[in-house]
């Protein structure tokens, strides 16, 4: 009888012995978990930016009702013991549906933090896994008499996520291949998650290998004619994945060591066109220390210097006393990445479609001089002058653009704007660097915190306000506080 392996000659103690040396990019992600260090301050105080950014996403998420029919128990009305707490909600849940939650409030507008490499993606995504685990672990913890976990576990498991991620990402580019980023969010939260729960070297490394040979998402939501809402809770469903495999791994279920580079069933046969990853850099905590925000505007990232762009344009137009109808004709130079993924043509049948569209995203602040969460919606989208300004746009790639959207001590995300009027004037207006870039955090900053302010008003009053924001801005007395206790703050 053949062997299950496929090798009808080999012993099942020779296969046993194939199995023992993990592939190394395993191990080089479970070591950095298990023994760095993060040394770096403004990696903390970074982190706690994200922190503050991404549950305040999550607040201003809960207003709309298709986010908010997808929260709560799986089952009507289960709920948890000690369980960890959804922001914002009532519900109090096991940490794998609650981390379906949370990360479902947090990406659902496509407001929170953004890395942009070879691959694209939101680090704040495994925010949904470490805060629930995080809570629940807490929250049992103090409820037995023994110690809890502090906030400052969180703001390093955050850190080690976004790194993960974001170095994977550097120079690998797993939409060349047909597959969607959550991928990294899944590897990244499981094995920092495996380390919030006690897992020993061996058995990180089995959790991290059942994240790899697990299903991954096609990208077929994010683009036309598919374009939907799945591309919204996509990364939920990865970070709330990656809790259950950990805590599969924690009962003691087997890995698969060379998970990525078995011959013809491992990850890179299969799924990378048989090649291995390649690393830009050592694991770190440079992805926190670059992290890019979304300040101002519910866009996708690469659009989002060509909004302010628009805006400013906008601006010029009404103090010459005209208007978007005067518009003859709008060039967007811009990067081979903007190109790639919200170049759209044709109908836009949801708010999913037009949030990954730049021309959408253009026309907007042209006519209205802003650009929210709302202007997605159907009431916006119906004006028909919005299509008859996408109709005169005309997208190139700019080859400095790209170069310094990869260079990887500018990466930029530059966008250009011509608009030429119909009495032959033409207003030009480039922007490289978004605000919510590092060149540009002194400006960021204050703005990022108005943004959080805004979202605290939409679902809590006054007192409740001041009581999150005194935790939030004292940063040792945020690093100290228990986990349960700091997501008590936001819960009903």
């Amino acid at each position: 009888m053949a062997n299950p392996d496929g090798d009808p000659k080999a012993a099942p103690d020779q296969i046993a012995s194939k199995r023992i040396a993990p592939d190394r990019a395993m191990t080089d992600i479970v070591d950095y978990v298990l023994s760095y260090q993060v040394r770096s301050e403004l990696a903390y105080r970074t982190a706690r930016l994200c922190l503050m950014d991404a549950l305040g996403c999550g607040l201003e998420a809960l207003e709309y009702p298709a986010c908010a029919r997808l929260l709560g128990p799986v089952v009507p009305g289960a709920g948890m013991a000690n369980g960890a707490k959804v922001p914002g909600t009532g519900f109090q849940l096991d940490p794998v549906q609650a981390a379906f939650n949370i990360g479902t409030m947090i990406r659902w507008l496509d407001f929170n933090d953004t890395w942009l490499a070879a691959e694209w993606g939101h680090p704040s995504d495994n925010l949904g896994g470490i805060l629930a685990v995080a809570d629940w672990l807490s929250r049992t913890a103090a409820a037995e008499g023994r110690p809890t976990l502090p906030m400052r576990r969180v703001l390093t498991a955050m850190i080690k996520a976004y790194e993960i991620q974001g170095c994977l990402a550097l120079e690998n580019s797993f939409n060349r291949v047909g597959l969607d980023h959550v991928i990294l969010v899944k590897v990244a939260s499981t094995a920092v998650v495996s380390e919030l729960l006690g897992l020993n070297r061996e058995a990180c490394i089995a959790a991290l290998s059942l994240a790899w040979v697990d299903g991954q998402s096609l990208r077929t939501y994010r683009h036309a004619p598919n374009t939907g809402s799945r591309k919204s809770w996509a990364a939920a469903d990865a970070t709330s994945r990656a809790v259950r495999l950990a805590l599969l791994a924690r009962a003691g279920e087997m890995g698969y060591p060379t998970a990525l580079t078995a011959k013809t069933w491992g990850f890179y046969d299969v799924s990378f066109q048989g090649r291995e990853f390649l690393f830009q850099r050592p694991y770190g905590s440079y992805v926190m220390e670059n992290i890019l925000f979304k300040v101002s505007f519910p866009a996708e990232f690469h659009a989002q210097t060509a909004v302010e762009a628009a805006l400013c344009i906008h601006g010029k137009l009404q103090a010459a006393g005209q208007s978007a109808a005067s518009i003859r004709k709008i060039t967007i130079r811009t990067q081979q990445a903007c190109l790639r993924i919200i170049d759209k043509k044709g109908p836009l049948n949801n708010p999913a479609d037009r949030d990954h569209c730049i021309q959408y995203m253009v026309a907007i602040p042209l006519l209205f001089g802003r650009l929210t969460a709302a202007d997605y919606e159907e009431g916006v989208a119906a004006d028909p002058r919005i299509d008859a300004l996408r109709a005169r746009m005309e997208i190139i790639e700019e080859p400095r653009f790209s170069r310094d959207y990869h260079d990887p001590e500018k990466r930029s995300i530059a966008n250009s704007l011509r608009v030429e009027l119909a009495d032959g004037t033409a207003l030009e207006e480039t922007v490289e660097y978004p605000v919510g870039h590092r060149r540009r955090r002194g400006e960021g900053v204050p703005l990022l915190e108005a943004k959080f302010k805004r979202n605290l008003a939409r679902r809590f009053p006054a007192e409740r306000q001041s009581r999150i924001l005194a935790a939030v801005v004292d940063s040792s007395a945020l690093e100290e506080m228990p986990a349960h206790e700091y997501v008590d703050l936001y819960a009903f």
